[in-house]
């Protein structure tokens, strides 16, 4: 019995050996396999490895470098919209100062046709009480039967006078409104031009549309200047031409009634800049030897014409040279304005274009009456032209059509307005 059970255990021990065996084998088996992935695995890994140093990595540092490159452009264009901004600021800031300037040559003119008027005015008073003395001793007895009659006339006069200073300041209130609602509206391109300061963080794009509607509006503003100040000359023309016609209507009437009385005559021979003055004088005794000797009596006419003749024959710096001679010892003659045109164009013609547009600019500005404005605003565009301003070039054409339809230079700038939108 013992033996049967030792038999039994010694046979189970045998084939549990032999099952430990066969286990054993499997381990290592295994045991192998895996040591055979895991050299698999790392040659793949040795290999995708190497295909990230061979590949990977130029392709990565050449998107870094791309993304550097990317980066300083956008940095350059941040500079170059910070100088542009720049620009910008010192274009505002040299408007501002010729507004200022234009305000100032305005105020000065206003102030000067006011001085004017008022000793236009003094004058007319000191002709109108030498002539009232002079009728007191020439014919006491007529004064006497007709003092009613002188009291209504000097009443109504008087009203006149007051009237028409009333007329003056009113229209000086009137124009300083106007100042007033141009500098409300520079103060509104200024709140603007914050705004778009304010603006530039959101792209470069942007910007730049907010840039080209800043332009638009300063030349815009630019031109509604001009317009105004233009307007203001003209109701400044018509504040003199109102006096003047009162004054010749006072003068009349103060003629008609002294009968042995001298005539009122105008000083000037038709005089394009309205600064005439009237003076009493004695009857004449022969009217047709007076204009004779008024032409040979002036010295700044033969002088004119021998300027005129330099610059007919190309002497462009001697004419122009002498043109400014001839304004500065004769700013009061009636060719100051010819002068002054003929010098823009010496200047026009030596192709000093902006010094060209001064002088035009002062004919408009000075002599608004002046038969030479019409031809010194063409001029003005075509120098606007060659300084390759089309812009205003295009405003100086358009307001010589408007304002002066019926000129021969009427005509021209509406060929060169056509001429512009072709070109467009």
């Amino acid at each position: 019995m013992i033996i049967i059970v030792l038999f039994v255990l010694l046979t189970g021990c045998v084939a549990q050996e032999a099952d430990l065996r066969q286990t054993e084998k499997v381990l290592q088996q295994r045991i192998k396999q895996q040591d055979d992935q895991l050299s698999q695995s790392r040659a793949k890994q040795s290999l995708e490895i190497s295909n990230l140093r061979d590949q990977e990595m130029p392709r990565l540092r050449g998107d870094l470098e791309k993304a550097l490159y990317q980066a300083q452009d956008i940095q350059a264009k941040q500079e170059d919209f910070k100088h542009r901004l720049a620009q910008l600021e010192q274009h505002v800031k040299k408007m501002e100062a010729d507004n200022a300037t234009r305000h100032a040559w305005t105020q000065k003119s206003l102030d000067t046709q006011e001085a004017k008027v008022s000793a236009r005015l003094d004058e007319l008073s000191r002709a109108m009480e030498s002539a009232t003395g002079q009728l007191r001793k020439d014919i006491v007895e007529a004064i006497q039967r007709t003092n009613d009659t002188l009291a209504k006339r000097v009443e109504t006069r008087l009203e006149e006078q007051q009237k028409g200073a009333a007329d003056n300041h009113q229209r000086l209130e009137q124009v300083s409104e106007k100042f007033a609602q141009f500098n409300q509206a520079l103060t509104g391109f200024r709140d603007a031009l914050t705004e778009l300061n304010d603006r530039v963080e959101q792209g470069e794009q942007a910007a730049d549309k907010r840039l080209e509607t800043v332009g638009q509006q300063i030349t815009t503003r630019l031109d509604e200047q001009d317009r105004r100040i233009e307007i203001l000359g003209k109701a400044v023309e018509k504040t003199v031409e109102f006096v003047n016609q009162k004054t010749d209507s006072r003068v009349s009437s103060s003629d008609s009634a002294r009968p042995e009385s001298g005539a009122a005559s105008t000083a000037g021979d038709g005089s394009e800049s309205g600064a005439s003055s009237v003076t009493i004088t004695p009857p004449k005794e022969s009217k047709g030897t007076e204009p004779a000797r008024s032409k040979a009596e002036r010295p700044d006419r033969a002088q004119y014409e021998r300027l005129l003749a330099l610059f007919r024959n190309g002497d462009l710096e001697g004419a122009r040279v002498g043109f400014t001679a001839f304004l500065s010892e004769y700013p009061n003659s009636d060719l100051a304005p010819n002068a002054r045109y003929w010098q823009g164009e010496a200047y026009y013609g030596e192709k000093d274009y902006s010094k060209a547009i001064e002088a035009y600019d002062q004919v408009e500005m000075n002599y608004p009456r002046s038969e030479k404005v019409p031809a010194a605003i063409l001029k003005k565009g075509y120098a606007y032209l060659a300084l390759k301003d089309k812009k205003r070039a295009s405003s100086a054409f358009k307001q010589v059509v408007s304002l002066y339809p019926k000129s021969p230079e009427a005509g021209k700038a509406s060929n060169k307005l056509v001429q512009l939108k072709e070109v467009r």
